[in-house]
């Protein structure tokens, strides 16, 4: 991999302050504006004694995650292949792999520095206890990431242009929020739905993190779905990508 490409994209990223609010500010917002409402911050028996500003950390990590997968990288590497500069890289010792892998890292990267910064406030602002169970929290983060990225690669595979690589983006962007638990957190959906939830990529995330996050070693079933989601999502966006 080149580095040369991956400091340029990483500097070009650090240039767009809508792409750095969203990923990296936005998801600690959310938990620090839920954590002010005092109900947020009681335990709940109905939540095994957890509270709702509990239950968002895992959440606010998965809302960076979508942020980075789905809003940030498509429309950037759209963007390159609708301008030619993919075709063009093709002419010169730089690969376009080159360019796709540091697209890759890029985001991965500051998706993994936005959960970290929700993790450090949760826990100095809001006493959200760490990790209970590091080394399963880490591989259940490091799957959910890896299955963030392969959706948006996805989404650029069927996007010909920026502009519909947007629209794909913001149609998927509210159903994987829905299942990360943005709205309501997963652990408090009726049974039904959260059986159906479960087998979503981010529904079984946010509930693999919330295992980790109380102690427990995630369910295999959930790591098992995550790795299930991200080898096809990386099989579809292999298949159809066009450098062109």
């Amino acid at each position: 991999m080149n580095t040369t490409v991956l400091k340029t994209e990483a500097r070009l990223f650090a240039r767009e302050p809508g792409s750095v609010f969203w990923v990296t500010v936005s998801p600690t917002l959310l938990l620090v504006v839920l954590g002010l409402i005092p109900s947020f911050r009681k335990a709940s028996d109905d939540l095994g004694g957890l509270r709702v500003v509990d239950l968002y950390v895992p959440v606010s990590v998965l809302f960076a995650l979508i942020m980075a997968g789905l809003q940030a990288m498509p429309p950037v590497l759209t963007g390159y292949r609708e301008r030619g500069i993919l075709r063009r890289m093709r002419t010169t010792p730089v690969r376009p792999s080159a360019l796709l892998t540091a697209q890759l890292l890029v985001h991965a990267a500051v998706a993994l520095v936005s959960a970290a910064l929700v993790v450090t406030v949760g826990r100095a602002a809001f006493g959200v206890r760490l990790p209970g169970q590091p080394a399963g929290y880490v591989l259940a983060l490091l799957l959910a990431v890896a299955g963030a990225l392969a959706l948006g690669a996805a989404v650029c595979a069927v996007s010909r242009t920026q502009k519909i690589a947007t629209a794909v983006g913001s149609a998927v962007f509210f159903p994987t929020m829905f299942t990360a638990g943005v709205w309501v957190p997963v652990q408090a959906m009726p049974d039904t739905l959260r059986g159906i939830v479960h087998l979503t990529p981010f529904g079984a995330a946010s509930e693999a993190l919330g295992d980790a996050a109380t102690g427990g070693w995630p369910g295999w079933t959930h790591l098992g779905v995550m790795a299930l989601w991200t080898a096809l999502l990386t099989w579809a966006a292999a298949r159809w990508f066009r450098w062109e």
